[in-house]
């Protein structure tokens, strides 16, 4: 069976139709003719099943494979993916976003694909803008969101994308009539009353103790303490209460990022949820649901950690963090601020 090549396509006749695409799904029918895509023509050809001609002679797999690259930006990664979900036993089919992959028992007329599938090499960066916009465009279709990642030795890592809802089951704190007194210094503050220090450690799980009578709370955990009424911070060195304004201020001097850190701290602390540092895991936060039990902390589900708008993912990292996070049974959370909202993004490992 032979197509030919016509700009950035291959055309192959009737028969084509008949023996590739109404048994396999290979490319799409326009009127007589089938129009395979230079991915299709290519793991065809290395099947044998089509040959394909270009201006009256016959190319081998290298001729058209090296052309079809100089045709089609990062054609190579594509072919390798293309070639791993066919030969896994999925019906694959090229689109906007790459490859719509349909699920096991389903094929095109029969079923909805089930996963728009997007090729990245792992050398490329990652905007998180660009990502958050295939994200959205699998979400309003209902579709599941991966990226194939492959990396210098050809070698492929199918990352899940999702948006996530993350909700726990944590009551909030309890006001006091009269702001607990508390002390900045360095870079965490001091609460000095036991009896207010114990209340905050025990049914907020807030802080950590200092001893059996004082609580030391982190940057985080107190601007959320303090805007909610519970704590009064003064500066160690003036004794001047501090407003929220001023206390941000200084805490962000101590910690550039702090803002973003506390937005995302503020959003799963008012959801429920109990954040606590990640710093073991090299993350912002590792997050509980619920707990019940200082002295009995249960498995936290969560690490996370926050990221400007403009964040571009380099891909070794973000395989680091999600392998991490996989590797001690939590998910891995990228919470992203825009324009006073939390979007929490959940990356992890799957196999196709």
């Amino acid at each position: 069976m032979i197509g030919k090549l016509v700009k950035d396509r291959i055309l192959a006749g009737k028969q084509a139709i008949n023996e590739l695409y109404n048994t396999g799904y290979y490319g799409r029918p326009k009127g007589d003719n089938l129009e395979l895509t230079l991915v299709e023509a290519a793991y065809l050809l290395y099947k044998k099943k089509l040959d394909i001609e270009s201006q009256d002679r016959i190319l081998g797999f290298e001729e058209f494979f090296t052309e079809a690259s100089k045709m089609q930006q990062h054609f190579e990664l594509k072919y390798i993916v293309y070639k791993d979900l066919k030969e896994r036993g999925f019906y694959v089919q090229p689109s906007v976003t790459d490859f719509r992959v349909y699920p096991r028992g389903g094929h095109p007329g029969k079923t909805p694909a089930k996963s728009f599938v997007y090729v990245r090499s792992e050398r490329i960066p990652m905007p998180l803008p660009d990502l958050l916009t295939s994200l959205r465009a699998a979400d309003n279709v209902h579709k599941q969101m991966v990226l194939a990642i492959v990396d210098e030795e050809s070698d492929l890592t199918y990352y899940e994308v999702r948006k996530l809802n993350v909700k726990g089951g944590m009551e909030g704190i309890s006001v006091p009539e009269i702001p607990v007194r508390s002390t900045l210094l360095e870079d965490r503050v001091i609460v000095w009353d036991a009896a207010s220090s114990q209340h905050l450690h025990q049914t907020g799980f807030y802080g950590k103790p200092l001893d059996d009578e004082r609580l030391q709370l982190s940057l985080v955990e107190s601007a959320y303490l303090m805007e909610r009424g519970c704590i009064s911070i003064g500066n160690s060195e003036t004794g001047v209460i501090l407003d929220i304004d001023a206390f941000s201020g200084v805490a962000s001097s101590i910690e550039p990022d702090f803002l973003r850190k506390y937005k995302a701290y503020a959003n799963l602390r008012d959801g429920g949820l109990v954040p606590k540092t990640g710093f073991k895991f090299g993350t912002h936060f590792r997050v509980y649901s619920q707990v019940s039990l200082t002295e009995k902390m249960p498995h936290s589900e969560y690490l996370m950690h926050a990221i400007p708008w403009d964040h571009v993912f380099m891909l070794p990292v973000m395989s680091r963090a999600v392998r991490l996070a996989n590797s001690v049974r939590k998910r891995m959370l990228y919470a992203v601020e825009d324009r006073g909202s939390v979007t929490y993004v959940d990356i992890g490992r799957i196999k196709m």
